[in-house]
C-alpha cells in the first residue's frame, strides 16, 4: 500500500475539482457564473411572465425596502415606468428558477428624453454620440438576501470587492459553492455581460447611466469604465450622469484578463487559460491558509 505524506496531501486539489472543471470546460455549467440564468424579455413584449416577476422585484426593492417611490403608486404590487416598453429587460435567476436580479436597457422612442435626461443635465462640452448607438443602463436592483452582509450595495458588491477587488482578480472558481450569496459581484457582472452581448449584436456601442459614484468606480473594477458625462445631482441620492465605450470595454479586458474578454464575447476559452486561473487561485486560497 502506498503512504502518502502530509505534504502531498496538502497539494492535492480540492475533492472533486477536475469533475467540476471538466463539466465547466465542457459546458455543462458556465465557467463564472455556474449558478445563475438569464432571460431576456424584448421590447414591446409587456405580457411576459418574466416582465411581470422583475416588475415585482423592483417593487420590492424600490418602493417596500428602500422607499424610493411610494407603494400606492404602484398597483398591484408591481413598479413600472413609461420606459418599461422601449427597454430590453434582463433578469437573473436561481437554478430553482428564483428570480434574484434585473436590469434594462432603454432606448427611447423618438422624440422622447432618456431616463437621466430628466434629471441630470450634462456638461456644455459633451458630444452625445448618435442616438441609434446608444441605451441606458436603468433599475438596477438585486434581490436582499443575495446581498450577502452589511455594507453591499443594493446591486449586490460586496465590501471585500469594493476594497480588494479588480479586474484581473475576476477569475473562474475551482470551489465555488452552492450558496450563491457568496459569488458577489458575478451576479451583477452576468446581468451585465448579458446587456453587453445583447448591445454588440443590435449596433450599441454607447451606455448611458445615472449613479452613484461608488458604484462607477465597481464596475470599473469588473472593466466597464464609466465616464461622467455632467455633475452629480440629488435623485433619491446623489447620482452623477455616466457614458460607457464598449469599444474601449473589450479592448481594457484583452490586455487586463483574457479569460473575462472571452467569457463576455461567447468565445472559445483557451484550456491553457482555464487551468492557468483556476490553479492561480487555488495556490493563492492554500497561501492565505498558511
Amino acid at each position: 500500500m502506498t503512504s502518502i505524506t502530509q505534504e502531498q496531501e496538502r497539494a492535492r486539489p480540492p475533492s472533486g475539482f477536475f469533475t467540476r472543471l471538466a463539466e465547466r470546460f465542457n459546458g455543462k455549467r458556465d465557467i463564472l457564473i455556474p449558478y445563475f440564468s438569464f432571460q431576456t424579455v424584448m421590447k414591446g413584449n409587456m405580457e411576459s411572465y418574466v416582465l411581470k416577476e422583475i416588475f415585482k422585484l423592483r417593487y420590492e426593492v424600490y418602493c417596500v425596502e428602500r422607499h424610493f417611490l411610494e407603494a400606492s403608486v404602484c398597483p398591484e404590487g408591481l413598479e413600472t415606468d413609461e420606459y418599461d416598453d422601449c427597454a430590453i429587460h434582463f433578469a437573473a435567476y436561481t437554478l430553482d428558477n428564483d428570480i434574484i436580479g434585473t436590469v434594462r436597457l432603454v432606448q427611447p422612442h423618438p422624440g422622447q428624453e432618456y431616463p437621466f435626461e430628466s434629471h441630470c443635465t450634462p456638461f456644455p462640452e459633451f458630444a452625445a454620440p448618435d442616438r441609434e448607438t446608444a441605451a441606458e443602463v436603468s433599475r438596477l436592483v438585486v434581490r436582499k438576501t443575495f446581498r450577502r452582509r452589511r455594507g453591499d450595495s443594493m446591486e449586490g458588491i460586496s465590501k471585500d470587492f469594493v476594497e480588494k477587488g479588480s479586474t484581473k482578480s475576476i477569475q473562474p472558481r475551482s470551489t465555488v459553492r452552492r450558496d450563491k450569496r457568496g459569488n458577489s459581484p458575478l451576479l451583477l457582472l452576468g446581468m451585465y455581460r448579458e446587456m453587453y452581448r445583447y448591445s454588440r449584436q443590435n449596433g450599441i456601442r454607447y451606455w448611458y447611466a445615472a449613479m452613484e459614484r461608488s458604484l462607477a468606480r465597481s464596475l470599473g473594477k469588473m472593466g466597464f469604465k464609466f465616464v461622467p458625462i455632467g455633475p452629480q445631482v440629488d435623485y433619491y441620492g446623489p447620482v452623477t450622469p455616466h457614458m460607457a465605450d464598449l469599444d474601449e470595454l473589450i479592448e481594457r479586458l484583452n490586455k487586463e484578463n483574457k479569460f473575462l474578454a472571452a467569457w463576455f464575447n461567447d468565445e472559445p476559452i483557451p484550456f491553457w487559460i482555464m487551468v492557468k486561473t483556476m490553479a492561480g487561485n487555488f495556490l493563492e486560497k492554500r497561501s492565505r491558509k498558511k
